[in-house]
Protein backbone atom coordinates (compact mmCIF):
# COMPACT_ATOMS: atom_id res chain seq x y z
CA UNK A 1 0.00 0.00 0.00
CA UNK A 2 1.40 3.51 -0.44
CA UNK A 3 -0.21 6.59 0.90
CA UNK A 4 -0.10 9.87 -1.69
CA UNK A 5 0.44 12.19 1.59
CA UNK A 6 2.18 11.12 4.89
CA UNK A 7 0.14 10.91 7.93
CA UNK A 8 1.08 13.38 10.96
CA UNK A 9 1.85 12.12 14.24
CA UNK A 10 3.08 13.18 17.79
CA UNK A 11 5.52 11.05 20.08
CA UNK A 12 4.98 11.69 23.97
CA UNK A 13 8.20 11.46 25.72
CA UNK A 14 10.02 11.96 23.02
CA UNK A 15 13.07 13.26 24.93
CA UNK A 16 13.74 9.53 26.76
CA UNK A 17 15.64 7.01 25.33
CA UNK A 18 12.33 5.29 23.63
CA UNK A 19 11.04 8.50 22.37
CA UNK A 20 14.44 8.57 20.91
CA UNK A 21 14.40 5.52 18.67
CA UNK A 22 10.27 6.84 18.40
CA UNK A 23 11.77 10.00 16.17
CA UNK A 24 14.82 7.77 15.17
CA UNK A 25 12.35 5.43 13.21
CA UNK A 26 9.96 8.20 12.47
CA UNK A 27 11.92 10.80 11.12
CA UNK A 28 12.24 9.16 7.29
CA UNK A 29 9.45 7.33 7.93
CA UNK A 30 7.53 6.49 4.26
CA UNK A 31 4.01 6.77 5.72
CA UNK A 32 4.41 8.83 8.93
CA UNK A 33 5.52 12.52 9.53
CA UNK A 34 6.58 13.68 13.06
CA UNK A 35 4.70 17.30 13.60
CA UNK A 36 4.60 17.38 17.53
CA UNK A 37 7.02 16.09 20.24
CA UNK A 38 6.11 16.21 23.91
CA UNK A 39 8.54 16.38 26.86
CA UNK A 40 9.33 17.12 30.57
CA UNK A 41 8.67 20.32 31.98
CA UNK A 42 12.30 21.07 31.44
CA UNK A 43 12.45 20.71 28.03
CA UNK A 44 8.57 22.38 27.37
CA UNK A 45 9.36 25.88 24.97
CA UNK A 46 12.51 24.56 23.89
CA UNK A 47 13.86 22.78 20.74
CA UNK A 48 13.69 19.19 20.78
CA UNK A 49 17.66 19.31 19.58
CA UNK A 50 18.11 21.65 23.14
CA UNK A 51 16.25 19.80 25.49
CA UNK A 52 17.06 15.91 24.02
CA UNK A 53 20.45 14.04 25.68
CA UNK A 54 20.83 12.36 22.66
CA UNK A 55 21.78 8.64 22.99
CA UNK A 56 20.45 6.83 20.59
CA UNK A 57 22.94 5.48 17.49
CA UNK A 58 23.25 7.89 14.53
CA UNK A 59 22.76 11.79 14.61
CA UNK A 60 19.57 13.59 15.39
CA UNK A 61 17.39 14.33 12.60
CA UNK A 62 17.95 17.89 12.08
CA UNK A 63 14.19 18.81 11.03
CA UNK A 64 13.38 17.28 13.86
CA UNK A 65 15.37 19.24 16.47
CA UNK A 66 13.79 22.69 15.49
CA UNK A 67 10.20 21.36 16.76
CA UNK A 68 9.75 22.88 19.88
CA UNK A 69 9.03 20.59 22.94
CA UNK A 70 5.08 20.96 24.25
CA UNK A 71 3.40 19.74 27.47
CA UNK A 72 2.30 16.32 27.37
CA UNK A 73 -1.70 17.44 27.41
CA UNK A 74 -4.09 16.17 24.38
CA UNK A 75 -4.37 19.27 22.21
CA UNK A 76 -1.71 18.82 20.20
CA UNK A 77 -2.34 20.38 16.60
CA UNK A 78 -1.85 17.08 14.77
CA UNK A 79 -4.39 16.63 11.99
CA UNK A 80 -5.71 13.43 11.39
CA UNK A 81 -8.73 10.74 11.57
CA UNK A 82 -8.12 9.88 14.21
CA UNK A 83 -4.98 11.82 15.18
CA UNK A 84 -2.07 9.33 16.15
CA UNK A 85 0.37 10.00 18.67
CA UNK A 86 3.36 6.88 19.70
CA UNK A 87 3.81 6.76 23.67
CA UNK A 88 7.18 6.72 25.22
CA UNK A 89 5.30 7.84 28.68
CA UNK A 90 7.02 6.29 31.83
CA UNK A 91 4.40 4.01 33.31
CA UNK A 92 2.36 6.69 35.87
CA UNK A 93 2.55 9.27 33.41
CA UNK A 94 1.16 6.83 30.53
CA UNK A 95 -1.42 5.52 33.17
CA UNK A 96 -2.84 9.24 33.42
CA UNK A 97 -2.48 10.97 29.99
CA UNK A 98 -3.04 7.85 27.79
CA UNK A 99 -6.77 7.55 28.66
CA UNK A 100 -7.31 11.31 27.98
CA UNK A 101 -5.50 10.90 24.55
CA UNK A 102 -7.95 8.56 23.55
CA UNK A 103 -11.30 10.44 24.76
CA UNK A 104 -9.66 13.29 23.11
CA UNK A 105 -9.88 11.34 19.86
CA UNK A 106 -6.39 10.35 19.11
CA UNK A 107 -4.98 7.04 18.29
CA UNK A 108 -2.54 6.24 21.27
CA UNK A 109 0.44 3.41 20.06
CA UNK A 110 2.27 3.13 23.78
CA UNK A 111 4.91 1.45 25.25
CA UNK A 112 4.08 1.49 28.36
CA UNK A 113 3.22 -1.24 30.59
CA UNK A 114 -0.42 0.70 32.14
CA UNK A 115 -3.09 -1.07 29.77
CA UNK A 116 -1.69 -4.01 28.40
CA UNK A 117 -3.43 -6.20 30.55
CA UNK A 118 -6.66 -3.85 30.18
CA UNK A 119 -10.38 -5.20 28.74
CA UNK A 120 -10.61 -4.59 25.50
CA UNK A 121 -7.17 -2.98 24.66
CA UNK A 122 -5.24 -4.64 21.95
CA UNK A 123 -1.81 -6.03 23.07
CA UNK A 124 -0.84 -6.33 20.22
CA UNK A 125 1.93 -8.14 18.03
CA UNK A 126 1.50 -7.88 13.89
CA UNK A 127 3.09 -11.06 13.57
CA UNK A 128 1.13 -12.75 16.41
CA UNK A 129 -1.80 -11.49 16.92
CA UNK A 130 -2.90 -9.13 13.90
CA UNK A 131 -6.63 -9.97 14.55
CA UNK A 132 -6.75 -8.87 18.00
CA UNK A 133 -7.38 -5.22 16.50
CA UNK A 134 -11.08 -6.37 16.34
CA UNK A 135 -10.75 -5.05 19.93
CA UNK A 136 -10.44 -1.67 19.18
CA UNK A 137 -14.52 -1.11 18.39
CA UNK A 138 -15.32 -2.64 21.24
CA UNK A 139 -12.74 -0.43 23.53
CA UNK A 140 -14.16 2.74 21.56
CA UNK A 141 -17.79 1.76 23.00
CA UNK A 142 -16.82 0.27 26.19
CA UNK A 143 -15.06 3.67 27.39
CA UNK A 144 -17.26 5.60 25.54
CA UNK A 145 -14.18 7.92 23.97
CA UNK A 146 -13.78 8.23 20.14
CA UNK A 147 -9.68 7.39 20.06
CA UNK A 148 -8.27 4.48 21.34
CA UNK A 149 -5.28 2.85 22.85
CA UNK A 150 -3.21 -0.16 21.06
CA UNK A 151 -0.19 -1.58 23.40
CA UNK A 152 2.72 -3.54 22.58
CA UNK A 153 3.84 -5.83 24.65
CA UNK A 154 7.17 -5.85 27.23
CA UNK A 155 10.39 -6.35 25.69
CA UNK A 156 10.77 -9.81 27.69
CA UNK A 157 7.67 -11.30 26.09
CA UNK A 158 8.24 -10.14 22.70
CA UNK A 159 11.64 -12.04 22.79
CA UNK A 160 9.68 -15.10 23.92
CA UNK A 161 6.46 -15.50 22.05
CA UNK A 162 6.66 -15.52 17.83
CA UNK A 163 8.54 -19.33 18.77
CA UNK A 164 4.89 -19.58 21.06
CA UNK A 165 2.79 -18.48 18.60
CA UNK A 166 4.12 -21.19 16.00
CA UNK A 167 4.37 -24.11 18.06
CA UNK A 168 0.65 -23.24 19.41
CA UNK A 169 -0.72 -23.27 15.94
CA UNK A 170 1.33 -26.30 14.67
CA UNK A 171 1.26 -28.35 17.25
CA UNK A 172 -0.67 -26.98 20.50
CA UNK A 173 0.82 -25.27 23.36
CA UNK A 174 -0.13 -26.18 26.86
CA UNK A 175 3.04 -25.06 29.23
CA UNK A 176 6.34 -22.99 28.93
CA UNK A 177 9.01 -22.55 31.27
CA UNK A 178 10.76 -18.86 29.88
CA UNK A 179 14.12 -17.37 31.58
CA UNK A 180 15.62 -14.30 29.67
CA UNK A 181 18.83 -12.81 30.04
CA UNK A 182 18.04 -9.17 28.76
CA UNK A 183 20.05 -6.28 28.32
CA UNK A 184 20.98 -3.29 30.55
CA UNK A 185 19.57 -0.58 27.98
CA UNK A 186 16.17 -2.28 29.08
CA UNK A 187 16.35 -0.23 32.23
CA UNK A 188 16.55 3.11 30.05
CA UNK A 189 18.93 5.51 30.79
CA UNK A 190 21.20 6.06 32.87
CA UNK A 191 20.29 2.79 33.81
CA UNK A 192 21.70 0.48 36.68
CA UNK A 193 24.88 1.38 38.35
CA UNK A 194 27.93 -0.13 36.82
CA UNK A 195 29.19 -1.60 39.86
CA UNK A 196 25.66 -3.47 39.98
CA UNK A 197 25.89 -5.10 36.71
CA UNK A 198 29.49 -5.32 35.68
CA UNK A 199 31.10 -8.90 36.27
CA UNK A 200 27.36 -9.99 37.27
CA UNK A 201 23.61 -10.95 36.65
CA UNK A 202 20.96 -9.51 38.74
CA UNK A 203 18.31 -12.02 38.93
CA UNK A 204 15.37 -9.48 39.79
CA UNK A 205 13.85 -7.25 37.62
CA UNK A 206 10.72 -5.61 39.29
CA UNK A 207 7.48 -7.41 38.05
CA UNK A 208 9.08 -8.86 34.81
CA UNK A 209 8.30 -12.57 35.71
CA UNK A 210 4.73 -11.42 36.31
CA UNK A 211 4.65 -10.22 32.75
CA UNK A 212 6.23 -12.83 31.15
CA UNK A 213 3.84 -15.11 32.54
CA UNK A 214 0.40 -12.98 31.91
CA UNK A 215 0.69 -10.95 28.87
CA UNK A 216 1.72 -14.43 26.46
CA UNK A 217 -1.83 -15.36 27.36
CA UNK A 218 -3.83 -12.17 26.03
CA UNK A 219 -0.88 -12.39 23.05
CA UNK A 220 -1.90 -15.83 22.09
CA UNK A 221 -5.76 -15.80 22.87
CA UNK A 222 -8.74 -15.80 20.18
CA UNK A 223 -10.90 -12.92 19.67
CA UNK A 224 -14.56 -13.65 18.26
CA UNK A 225 -17.43 -11.32 18.12
CA UNK A 226 -15.37 -8.73 19.99
CA UNK A 227 -14.20 -10.40 22.70
CA UNK A 228 -10.98 -12.20 23.94
CA UNK A 229 -10.39 -15.47 25.54
CA UNK A 230 -7.12 -15.70 27.23
CA UNK A 231 -4.80 -18.70 26.02
CA UNK A 232 -5.24 -21.54 28.34
CA UNK A 233 -1.97 -22.70 28.94
CA UNK A 234 0.92 -22.51 32.06
CA UNK A 235 3.40 -20.59 32.08
CA UNK A 236 6.34 -20.00 34.48
CA UNK A 237 9.34 -17.15 34.18
CA UNK A 238 12.46 -15.96 35.55
CA UNK A 239 14.05 -12.68 34.85
CA UNK A 240 17.57 -12.00 34.67
CA UNK A 241 19.62 -8.26 33.91
CA UNK A 242 23.20 -9.14 32.31
CA UNK A 243 25.40 -7.25 31.22
CA UNK A 244 25.23 -6.85 27.56
CA UNK A 245 23.81 -3.23 26.02
CA UNK A 246 21.18 -4.57 23.40
CA UNK A 247 19.30 -7.90 22.86
CA UNK A 248 16.99 -9.94 25.17
CA UNK A 249 17.59 -13.64 24.79
CA UNK A 250 15.18 -16.23 26.00
CA UNK A 251 15.31 -19.91 27.20
CA UNK A 252 12.52 -21.49 26.86
CA UNK A 253 11.35 -25.37 27.18
CA UNK A 254 7.21 -25.82 26.02
CA UNK A 255 4.74 -28.40 26.53
CA UNK A 256 3.02 -29.13 23.28
CA UNK A 257 -0.46 -31.03 22.74
CA UNK A 258 0.99 -34.03 21.11
CA UNK A 259 5.14 -35.52 20.49
CA UNK A 260 7.03 -33.44 18.29
CA UNK A 261 10.76 -34.63 16.94
CA UNK A 262 13.41 -31.62 16.82
CA UNK A 263 13.12 -32.12 13.01
CA UNK A 264 9.36 -30.93 12.85
CA UNK A 265 9.62 -28.12 15.40
CA UNK A 266 12.48 -26.74 13.04
CA UNK A 267 10.29 -27.44 10.06
CA UNK A 268 7.34 -24.98 11.89
CA UNK A 269 9.73 -22.56 12.98
CA UNK A 270 11.33 -22.53 8.81
CA UNK A 271 8.00 -22.51 7.33
CA UNK A 272 5.58 -20.61 8.93
CA UNK A 273 4.61 -17.00 7.76
CA UNK A 274 2.87 -14.29 8.86
CA UNK A 275 -0.74 -12.77 8.10
CA UNK A 276 -0.80 -11.65 4.24
CA UNK A 277 -1.36 -8.24 5.29
CA UNK A 278 1.85 -8.13 6.71
CA UNK A 279 3.51 -7.91 3.24
CA UNK A 280 1.57 -4.05 3.24
CA UNK A 281 3.74 -2.74 6.29
CA UNK A 282 6.98 -0.79 4.86
CA UNK A 283 8.59 -1.61 8.64
CA UNK A 284 8.01 -4.71 8.08
CA UNK A 285 11.16 -7.01 7.74
CA UNK A 286 11.81 -9.39 4.83
CA UNK A 287 12.33 -12.47 7.63
CA UNK A 288 10.53 -11.88 10.52
CA UNK A 289 11.55 -15.32 12.04
CA UNK A 290 15.32 -16.74 11.01
CA UNK A 291 16.14 -19.90 12.50
CA UNK A 292 19.89 -20.07 12.95
CA UNK A 293 21.21 -23.66 12.80
CA UNK A 294 24.47 -23.47 14.30
CA UNK A 295 25.12 -24.75 17.55
CA UNK A 296 26.16 -21.20 19.63
CA UNK A 297 23.23 -19.02 18.11
CA UNK A 298 21.59 -16.61 18.49
CA UNK A 299 23.73 -13.88 20.21
CA UNK A 300 23.35 -10.66 20.81
CA UNK A 301 26.28 -8.99 19.27
CA UNK A 302 26.03 -10.81 15.92
CA UNK A 303 22.48 -11.38 15.70
CA UNK A 304 20.27 -8.23 17.35
CA UNK A 305 21.08 -6.10 14.44
CA UNK A 306 19.38 -7.95 11.84
CA UNK A 307 17.27 -6.20 9.48
CA UNK A 308 16.92 -3.11 11.51
CA UNK A 309 16.55 -5.28 14.89
CA UNK A 310 13.37 -6.15 13.90
CA UNK A 311 13.15 -10.52 13.50
CA UNK A 312 13.45 -13.01 15.46
CA UNK A 313 16.47 -14.84 16.17
CA UNK A 314 15.58 -18.86 16.80
CA UNK A 315 18.01 -21.78 17.15
CA UNK A 316 19.13 -24.13 19.77
CA UNK A 317 15.74 -26.53 19.15
CA UNK A 318 16.60 -29.24 20.85
CA UNK A 319 14.31 -32.21 22.70
CA UNK A 320 13.56 -30.79 26.70
CA UNK A 321 14.70 -33.72 29.12
CA UNK A 322 11.52 -32.28 31.40
CA UNK A 323 8.89 -30.81 28.74
CA UNK A 324 9.00 -31.57 24.84
CA UNK A 325 11.33 -28.79 23.48
CA UNK A 326 13.79 -25.60 24.09
CA UNK A 327 14.56 -23.28 22.11
CA UNK A 328 16.36 -20.10 22.35
CA UNK A 329 15.28 -16.90 20.92
CA UNK A 330 16.63 -13.18 20.32
CA UNK A 331 15.32 -9.74 19.64
CA UNK A 332 16.70 -6.26 20.26
CA UNK A 333 14.53 -5.05 22.98
CA UNK A 334 14.46 -0.90 22.21
CA UNK A 335 13.67 -1.92 18.56
CA UNK A 336 11.25 -5.23 17.75
CA UNK A 337 11.02 -4.74 21.88
CA UNK A 338 9.89 -0.96 22.13
CA UNK A 339 9.65 1.42 19.47
CA UNK A 340 9.41 -0.51 16.37
CA UNK A 341 6.87 -2.63 17.59
CA UNK A 342 4.59 0.38 18.46
CA UNK A 343 5.52 1.51 14.60
CA UNK A 344 4.18 -1.72 13.14
CA UNK A 345 1.16 -1.65 15.23
CA UNK A 346 0.42 2.05 13.71
CA UNK A 347 1.34 0.26 10.22
CA UNK A 348 -1.07 -2.33 11.06
CA UNK A 349 -3.89 0.00 11.98
CA UNK A 350 -3.44 1.91 9.17
CA UNK A 351 -3.25 -0.60 6.79
CA UNK A 352 -6.28 -2.39 8.57
CA UNK A 353 -8.52 0.60 8.33
CA UNK A 354 -8.48 1.97 11.42
CA UNK A 355 -6.89 5.25 11.07
CA UNK A 356 -8.26 6.85 7.68
CA UNK A 357 -6.20 8.10 5.09
CA UNK A 358 -8.93 9.22 2.61
CA UNK A 359 -10.14 13.00 1.83
CA UNK A 360 -10.77 14.24 5.71
CA UNK A 361 -6.65 13.70 5.85
CA UNK A 362 -5.83 14.52 1.75
CA UNK A 363 -4.69 11.19 2.11
CA UNK A 364 -5.59 8.41 -0.20
CA UNK A 365 -4.31 4.74 0.03
CA UNK A 366 -3.01 3.55 -3.28
CA UNK A 367 -2.24 -0.25 -4.09
CA UNK A 368 0.98 -0.73 -4.32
Amino acid sequence: MFLENKIPVGILGATGTVGQRFVQLLADHPWFEIVAVTGSPRTVGRPYGEGVLWKVPGELPAHIAELIVQPTEPNLDIPGNPPIVFSALPTAEAKEWEPQFAAAGYAVFTNASSFRMTDYVPLLIPEVNPDHTALIPQQQAHYNWPGFIVANANCSTTSAILPLKVFQEAFGLEAAIMTTLQAISGAGYPGIASLDIMDNVVPYIGGEDKKLENEPKKLLGSVVDGELTYADIRLSAQANRVPVIDGHLASVSVKLSRPVSVAEAIAALEDWEPAPIYAELPSAPQRPLIYRHEPDRPQPRLDRDVENGLPWIVGKVVECGVLDIRYMALTHNTLRGAASGSVLNAELAVAQGYIKTGAMVGLTAVPA
